[in-house]
């Protein structure tokens, strides 16, 4: 069946993950109005400026319908908000100011959202939100999304909170879908040179569990979601299906997690992180491996 085709407002269109899902939203063939605090690089699409921090900015782009003095304000502008701006890395900014702009611009979007009768959320949350950096304490391997949240720094914190309110936002509004897409450590092609180099660190990207996701993937992710019926809060963890390391993972493990809760077998290069229920309900299976590259 032919998927429909939606209006699609994109924040942070300018960002590293926005710049590829745009294009690949538009390869697909949905309408895509795209939000950031410069005009879009992207010059086939209608973009806003605006501060997502400020409600009263955040109510008018999210109303936003036409284009220049034709333009204006409405209810249900948009079939699916793809909140996606953020301060994307710990440490890029102060600690409370990655904070304050990311759960205050959650808050507002998912506000806005529902002052103005949008039901459909895509949300760019984060692998963070289950305890980057992770430590030896973890609960089980490989983690899902039943893994207990836990938000180790400012980053990781943001994006547990914000999870946390768009489940109560949900809640509240039976009619209400957002779903939370946990990416991992987005990465373009170009990034992938140094990756042989890792097997000389085993500890250099222990962070994320030597997690990653190749850019056009996660753009695959963000369409398979669009397309997302059931009503609610629900998470998914968007990782590539391997690890970013030439050393096995059962070695990886018995390195570094020997006794940690090893839950089914590994295949040889396996992600620490389970992406089963992504490919299951979304759809989504990883394409794109780092091996491909190098």
């Amino acid at each position: 069946m032919e998927k429909k085709k939606l209006r699609v407002l994109v924040t942070g269109v300018n960002g590293k993950l926005g710049d590829v899902a745009v294009e690949h939203l538009l390869a697909a063939g949905h309408e895509v109005v795209g939000v950031d605090l410069a005009p879009a690089r992207n010059k086939k699409i209608i973009s806003l400026v605006a501060d997502l921090t400020d409600y009263g900015q955040t109510v008018d782009v999210l109303g936003s319908v036409g284009w220049d003095i034709l333009g204006d304000t409405t209810d249900k502008a948009f079939d699916v908000v793809v909140h996606l701006a953020a301060i994307p890395h710990p440490r890029m900014h102060s600690n409370a100011e990655t904070f304050r702009n990311n759960v205050v611009s959650a808050y507002n979007v998912f506000e806005a959202c529902r002052r103005l009768g949008l039901k459909d959320i895509v949300y760019a949350s984060s692998e963070t939100t289950l305890g980057v950096p992770f430590s030896t304490d973890l609960p089980y391997l490989p983690l899902d999304e039943d893994a207990p949240l836990r938000g180790r720094n400012a980053y990781g914190l943001s994006k547990v909170l914000a999870e946390v309110m768009a489940a109560e936002f949900a809640k509240n509004d039976p009619e209400l879908r957002v779903t939370a897409l946990r990416f991992s450590y987005v990465q373009n092609v170009e990034e992938y040179a140094e990756y042989p180099s890792f097997a000389n660190d085993i500890d250099f990207r222990i962070w994320d569990l030597w997690a990653y996701i190749d850019n056009r993937d996660a753009a695959r992710a963000i369409e398979k979601a669009l397309h997302y019926t059931p009503r609610g809060f629900e998470t998914f963890l968007i990782v590539a299906d391997d690890t970013a390391m030439p050393i096995p993972t059962k070695d990886l493990i018995a390195a570094r997690f020997p006794d940690v809760d090893v839950k089914r077998e590994l295949t040889e290069f396996e992600s620490l992180l389970n992406t089963d229920a992504a490919k299951e309900k979304l759809g989504f299976t990883p394409r794109h491996s780092w091996r491909e590259h190098v």
